[in-house]
């Protein structure tokens, strides 16, 4: 079984779930704005694909926080920002059979479904 993580509401969402739909996929779909991450999920998706990759530096969460909490960003401190708001980790994360993916484009989708 895979699971979907991300905002309901988020337009790159609902085109990843189109597509997982259009191709007859089942997966769970966990809400990290109204559920959470658990810190160890987001610490192992970390170690996958490093801080840089799941930290959405272009959402307006991100953009809105001070300089001074943007400034000198370390694993750490990405990640307990991530924890505080998680809408600032990037979307949509697909999980399946212990492999990540971060974002949607659908030939990574297809590249992840085919292993």
């Amino acid at each position: 079984m895979m699971t979907l993580y991300g905002i309901k509401n988020c337009d790159t969402m609902k085109k990843a779930r189109a597509w997982l739909d259009g191709h007859g996929i089942a997966y769970a779909f966990h809400d990290y704005k109204t559920a959470g991450i658990e810190k160890a999920r987001l610490q192992a998706w970390v170690s996958q694909l490093g801080w840089e990759v799941l930290l959405n530096r272009a959402g307006t969460t991100f953009r809105k926080l001070p300089d001074a909490e943007k400034d000198g960003l370390t694993e750490k401190k990405a990640i307990a920002l991530m924890l505080a708001q998680p809408s600032m980790i990037k979307r949509p994360v697909l999980e399946m059979s212990g492999k990540i993916t971060a974002g949607f484009r659908p030939e990574q989708y297809e590249k992840l479904l085919k292993r």
